[in-house]
């Protein structure tokens, strides 16, 4: 219990809010260059935590690759990183249609997993994987980029909660609720209740990309921990089928939830200020509180002007600089708001852990 209230009492672990202030009457309305370079300060501060980045899976289509000295074949190098200022990465597991990964996703997903964790290695003086927010914390402390494993896909644990515990040891921290026989355009199933509590009592986050509303809606009615959607936009201003319409992105920011923004021409539009239009809104219908960032790089996603790749943070950060976000706002939106889901579904898990034990469930016993 002592080291519970320790880190629900850890509120200055991340510094003081960097200054971000918005413009008064007194004070001149500043210039694109005044603006950047205040965004570039504030991230030195508080970092982006880019929750979809495809860097695995690209990297293991080369033949060579050096992420210290820079790639032109990727989105995401170490050079880029620290010039956009990131602070964490999560790590999707992508299936790749038309492969063998979407014939065989479990054994995709450890590969992916292995393979992964052998570029984290291969870069100790710039990546440090990370399990939880607290490690996420540690490796900014040592000048790292931290990275986190997720989001796999739900086939990923091909139907068996043995499979999800597995994954969880293994690293995994975070899986998409779509695309199975249990998690349908009509919702949850039983056996899909089952995996979202032992998600819960692992310490799994969910995410709600791609998800129906019934299913998205009745994750939200069973889960004990907050659930994230890592690279949905608004549907109001862009019809993508990930993006997410106002009133379950009101339900998700009720919940505590956090809704990802995209970098991703396709799903928020072609220009940056189209992916502000989308943080504004998801801001002012959710909650400065469910509002984060995923740039969607090295994914096969075209991104709009002016966010090419992982170095273009701080214009986007600029951006909202200008249109007067207040300045806790961005200090969530970048950091806050992903380190808090994940130290929520820490307690969630601790809190489960004496109450439940793992479970036996198995999907023809509950949904035949």
């Amino acid at each position: 219990m002592a080291d519970l209230q320790d880190e629900l009492t850890a509120t200055a672990e991340m510094g003081e809010l960097a200054e971000l202030s918005s413009p008064t009457e007194e004070t001149p309305e500043p210039s694109a260059d005044d603006a950047l370079t205040r965004a570039r300060a504030f991230l030195t501060t508080h970092p982006v935590a880019d929750g979809y980045c495809g860097l695995p899976a690209t990297l293991r289509t080369l033949p060579w690759y050096d992420l210290e000295l820079g790639d032109s074949s990727v989105d995401t190098d170490l050079p880029r990183l620290r010039d956009g200022g990131v602070g964490a990465l999560l790590w999707t597991l992508r299936l790749l249609p038309g492969t063998a990964h979407a014939e065989h996703p479990v054994t995709a997903a450890l590969e992916q997993l292995d393979f992964a964790q052998h570029v984290v290695a291969q870069y100790p003086q710039g990546l440090r994987p990370a399990l939880s927010a607290s490690e996420a914390c540690d490796a900014r402390a040592y000048g790292r980029i931290a990275v986190l494993m997720g989001p796999a896909p739900a086939a990923a644990i091909g139907e068996s909660l043995a499979t999800l515990r597995a994954l969880h040891t293994l690293g995994l921290r975070v899986l998409t609720l779509s695309g199975t026989c249990w998690a349908t355009e009509a919702g949850l199933t039983r056996f899909g209740e089952e995996v979202v509590r032992e998600m819960n009592r692992l310490g799994v986050l969910a995410d709600l990309t791609g998800a129906s509303v019934p299913t998205a809606r009745r994750v939200l009615a069973v889960t004990k921990a907050p659930v994230i959607l890592t690279h949905s936009g608004a549907h109001a201003l862009n019809s993508h089928p990930d993006n997410v319409p106002d009133d379950l992105l009101a339900d998700l920011g009720a919940a505590g939830g956090v809704c990802l923004v995209p970098c991703s021409a396709e799903r928020t539009g072609p220009q940056l200020g189209d992916v502000a239009d989308h943080l504004d809104h998801v801001r002012r219908v959710a909650g400065p509180g469910s509002v984060g960032l995923c740039g969607a790089y090295d994914t096969g996603a075209v991104h709009p002007d002016g966010l090419a790749d992982v170095s273009r943070y701080p214009y986007l950060i600029a951006e909202l600089v200008e249109r007067g976000w207040p300045e806790s706002d961005p200090a969530q939106l970048t950091w806050g708001n992903v380190q808090r889901v994940l130290r929520e579904t820490e307690f969630a898990a601790r809190a489960a852990a004496p109450r439940r034990p793992p479970s036996t469930a198995r999907i023809e016993r509950l949904d035949t």
